[in-house]
C-alpha cells in the first residue's frame, strides 16, 4: 500500500504541514513508517480520511462562469475501485471533488489502482481517464 509524507498529504489535502501534523496529534489521521522509518501516512487512511473532509467541507456557490477549458486534470486519491469480469469504476477524490470513472478491468488493473493510490482524472468531455504519475 503506498504511503504518503506528511508534506505530501498536506499538498493533496489543500492544507499545511502543520495542519496535518495537528491532525495526527489529535488522532484524527493515523501516522505510521515508511520504508525508510520516516514518518508517513497509509494512502488508504488518507483517502478515506479526504472524503470525510470533502464531505464536511461547506462549499461556496461558483457563481457564473466566466470561461471555461476543453481539458481538466484533477490530482486526487483514489477512494474506491469496483470490479468485475469486464469493467471497473474508479472513484477518486480531488480536493472537495468526487470523481467516477468507467475502464475496462484491464485498465484498473495495469494501473493497481487500489485505495489509496495517488492518481490524476483527465477529463475531456464525457470521458474520464485516470492516469497514475511516476512517484521516485
Amino acid at each position: 500500500m503506498p504511503t504518503f509524507r506528511v508534506r505530501e498529504a498536506a499538498e493533496l489535502l489543500g492544507v499545511s504541514d502543520d495542519t496535518v501534523r495537528r491532525w495526527v496529534d489529535a488522532k484524527r489521521l493515523p501516522i505510521t513508517s515508511d520504508a525508510a522509518g520516516r514518518q508517513a501516512i497509509d494512502g488508504a487512511a488518507l483517502a478515506a480520511f479526504a472524503q470525510e473532509l470533502a464531505a464536511s467541507a461547506e462549499r461556496p456557490e461558483p457563481g457564473p462562469v466566466l470561461s471555461e477549458s476543453a481539458r481538466n486534470r484533477f490530482v486526487g486519491l483514489v477512494t474506491r475501485v469496483l470490479r468485475d469480469t469486464v469493467m471497473a469504476q474508479v472513484e477518486m477524490q480531488s480536493g472537495g471533488h468526487r470523481i467516477v470513472s468507467l475502464m475496462s478491468r484491464e485498465a484498473a488493473d495495469e494501473l493497481q489502482l487500489e485505495p489509496g493510490v495517488l492518481a490524476i482524472a483527465a477529463i475531456k468531455s464525457t470521458n474520464v481517464v485516470i492516469e497514475v504519475p511516476q512517484r521516485n
